[in-house]
């Protein structure tokens, strides 16, 4: 994908004024997307005692987003490079307003889990478009300036969206328990599809590739075929058809990479590149990638569920007691890149590894030791230790990662880099019923229920740590020292881009 925009002359004082407004409201439908996530988050307790939504219903209002939106972020992207990004942003900004407001009038959780799967899929239109329209619309000498400041926007999102998620829940608007964090989006999703018409201009890739739709039927299908038995087979008794399912999952991924080598010889755009996968810092970097989103998808929900419903604390709370870790996040994101992996490469994103393994030992630890008397300052120690250590991998892993990769397949990997980290991070929530719920018995004792919960936290926990120790073992096959992109890859054209598709994995 290349733009001419760089090559444009100066804007004249009007255009240069359109295009800060353009900018503006790409930023605001970028931090919406992100607190949406983090919102949903602290307000489960809430949803499950208002609608007594199952903890089936639970993993699919969280697990059934980040599905859509994997499925869906590469398609967006093309899609956008065809249709014209403005287009495909104002049809994606104004479904993911209606999917809200489809989520903040749901009459039980089934309508829920299916506005939430809504709200994914117009997030994966959405989302591809606004680091798109940036590179169309800022010549690159400002590009810098302008990334810069979608870095503050993740951060501010990371550090906001809990607290705001707590306050609306907490502060129960109009008796409407939860919903306001839904409803909140309308009014802004509104604003940014008026603006967003007026100011925004058009642009497309002058050589788009093709759908590939059939990959993304069955990319999906392989998902769901995955996730559906493990999310509902606890409570349905772990059922033959299950794993017979689950089992067709791996022959439809096998379908996949079939019909994918097909599709790439006849006529050069499927959905996965697989000749990617030849490059080793490529492949290692994925499989990082996707086990880290199966680490954090377990971990953030786990932890929500533990403080409100284990240690019965409130949403605000809670909230706050995640503030350091987000702090953490940002500031150690932020070093890593600056500081830290120029001068001693690999090594800064496997001591991250280690440094968030040691943070949930520490964690297991104080859970053990203070049980349910312990205190939102007593998780502070091990919140920052985790937060330093994702911090040190999230910021510099995608160029880890495409240190190696040629320009000609540099949209198409960045687009699967996040792709396949909000699959696992589905496939993570999906783990949950095995992980944590499986550890617990479906009717417990009201005095019971706290205990249990502390031991299911530290159960999970084990399990993250385990999964932490195999990337620091998988990080081995990334380059001692990324390099500049081979002949000049830039991130910033693609559909898939750090640092906004990172969002959502750094605050869950």
């Amino acid at each position: 994908m290349t733009s001419s925009s760089s090559t444009l002359p100066s804007p004249r004082p009007e255009a240069d004024r359109r295009r800060w407004f353009a900018l503006a409201i790409v930023m605001t439908a970028a931090f919406m997307d992100l607190v949406d996530v983090t919102i949903v988050n602290v307000a489960i307790p809430s949803i499950q005692r208002d609608e007594g939504a199952s903890f089936s219903h639970i993993q699919w209002i969280t697990a059934g987003y980040a599905l859509a939106f994997a499925a869906g972020l590469i398609t967006g992207g093309r899609l956008g490079d065809i249709h014209g990004r403005k287009r495909v942003f104002l049809v994606g900004i104004g479904g993911f307003t209606l999917a809200s407001a489809l989520c903040g009038f749901a009459v039980n959780p089934d309508m829920l889990v299916a506005s939430r799967i809504l709200q994914g899929a117009m997030a994966a239109l959405m989302v591809p478009q606004v680091l798109s329209i940036v590179h169309a619309t800022f010549p690159a000498h400002e590009r810098g300036k302008v990334f810069g400041m979608f870095g503050a926007i993740v951060g501010l999102g990371a550090v906001s969206g809990p607290i705001l998620g707590a306050l609306l829940t907490e502060w129960n608007l109009f008796g409407l328990e939860w919903r306001p964090i839904f409803l909140i989006n309308l009014p802004v999703g509104i604003a940014g599809l008026i603006l967003g018409r007026k100011f925004i201009t058009e642009s497309k890739a002058p050589h788009a590739l093709k759908l590939d739709l059939v990959g993304v039927v069955l990319v999906t299908l392989g998902l769901l075929m995955l996730l559906y038995p493990l999310t509902r087979g606890r409570e349905l008794g772990w059922p033959v058809w299950g794993y017979v399912v689950m089992a067709g999952a791996l022959v439809v991924f096998a379908a996949l990479v079939a019909y994918e080598k097909r599709k790439a010889a006849r006529d050069g755009s499927p959905l996965v590149e697989l000749s990617l996968f030849k490059v080793k810092s490529f492949a290692a970097g994925i499989a990082v990638q996707t086990v880290f989103g199966v680490g954090l998808g377990i971990f953030f929900l786990v932890w929500t569920l533990y403080m409100q419903v284990g240690l019965g604390w409130s949403a605000l709370r809670a909230g706050l007691t995640g503030v350091p870790f987000s702090i953490a996040v940002s500031v150690a994101a932020g070093m890593s890149v600056q500081k830290l992996v120029p001068r001693f490469g690999r090594k800064v994103l496997q001591a991250g590894a280690l440094t968030m393994a040691a943070g949930v030992v520490i964690y297991i630890w104080e859970a053990e030791r203070y049980g349910m008397s312990i205190a939102s300052w007593q998780m502070a120690l091990p919140l920052v230790v985790m937060g330093v250590g994702m911090g040190l991998i999230v910021a510099p892993l995608t160029d880890a990662i495409l240190s190696e990769v040629p320009r000609e397949h540099s949209g198409s990997a960045s687009g699967l880099i996040n792709t396949v980290q909000q699959m696992g991070n589905a496939l993570g929530l999906g783990l949950v019923s095995v992980v944590f719920f499986g550890t617990m018995s479906d009717h417990l004792p009201g005095p019971e229920v706290g205990p249990a919960f502390v031991d299911a936290f530290q159960n999970a926990l084990i399990w993250v740590a385990v999964v932490m120790t195999a990337i620091f073992l998988l990080m081995f096959a990334l380059p001692k020292r990324p390099a500049q992109h081979v002949e000049g890859a830039e991130t910033a054209e693609t559909p898939g881009i750090t640092p906004l598709d990172k969002a959502p994995e750094l605050v869950g």
